[in-house]
C-alpha cells in the first residue's frame, strides 16, 4: 500500500511542477464551473447538489482572494482591486441563489469562471 501511495505522491509533485500557476487556477476555475453547469443543466435531478457546487466556487473564490491580497503578490493595484471587487460580486450573487435558487441563475457564475479561466490561458 505504502508504494502505491508513494508512486501517487511522486505523480502529484510532478503534476504540481509542470503546470504554471495560471494554468492550475484556470483549471480550477473551469471545474467549479462545470460543477455548476451539471446542476444547471439537471435541474429537477441535481438541485440537491447546488449548495455542494457553491460552496466549492465560493471557497476556490475565498482561495483567489487570498493569493490576490498576498503581501508578495506582484500584481498591479488595480487588476487587484478589480479581482476583489469581481469575488464581491460573486460572494453576493452566490447568496441569492442560496436564498432563491433557480437554475438560470448559475448562468453569471458559470460564465464569470470560464471568462477569467480563458484570461488565464491566454485565449
Amino acid at each position: 500500500m505504502q508504494n502505491g501511495f508513494n508512486a501517487y505522491a511522486a505523480a502529484a509533485k510532478t503534476a504540481q511542477a509542470v503546470v504554471s500557476p495560471r494554468e492550475l487556477e484556470a483549471s480550477l476555475l473551469i471545474k467549479a464551473a462545470t460543477r455548476l453547469q451539471i446542476v444547471a443543466d439537471d435541474w429537477e435531478a441535481r438541485k440537491r447538489d447546488l449548495e455542494e457546487a457553491l460552496t466549492y466556487n465560493r471557497r476556490l473564490w475565498m482561495l483567489l482572494v487570498s493569493a490576490v491580497t498576498a503581501e508578495d503578490n506582484p500584481l498591479p493595484v488595480g487588476i487587484k482591486q478589480n479581482i476583489l471587487a469581481l469575488a464581491n460580486f460573486i460572494f453576493n450573487q452566490t447568496i441569492q441563489i442560496s436564498i432563491t435558487p433557480q437554475a438560470q441563475s448559475l448562468g453569471v457564475l458559470i460564465g464569470i469562471n470560464r471568462d477569467i479561466a480563458a484570461g488565464l490561458r491566454g485565449r
